[in-house]
């Protein structure tokens, strides 16, 4: 049986906080800043961490489905995690979030440097 490779090992590790980061935004959003109220459902802040949540997903199904976008929509999903992190940051109050965007940002980083092979 073949041994996983490096970029297997993290394309793995990036699916796994991929998907947290979109759970734990979905939740966040509708559990903690809906019911929150204030600042944390203004439409800048709550559409980004709806987004962010999506494109987490997003990312998530196009590297499990070996996607010729992948590393292309990574380092989307990236950026638009480090926005949610700062923007949940700002606010207060979901460090959750903070965290999971933030290791998913890094994660995704990681896989957007690494060229894609056929």
């Amino acid at each position: 049986m073949k041994q996983p490779t490096h970029t297997e090992h993290a394309m793995q590790a990036c699916i796994e906080a991929c998907s947290h980061c979109h759970q734990v935004c979905l939740q966040t959003a509708m559990n903690h800043c809906l019911k929150t109220g204030g600042k944390h459902v203004e439409a800048e802040h709550f559409r980004l961490i709806i987004s962010c949540a999506e494109i987490c997903q997003t990312s998530a199904n196009f590297q499990l489905s070996s996607s010729q976008f992948s590393h292309q929509l990574c380092a989307n999903c990236a950026e638009v995690c480090e926005a949610c992190a700062l923007s949940c940051k700002k606010i207060g109050g979901m460090d959750d979030c903070v965290e999971a965007c933030e290791k998913c940002a890094k994660s995704c980083r990681e896989m957007a440097s690494t060229q894609h092979k056929a």
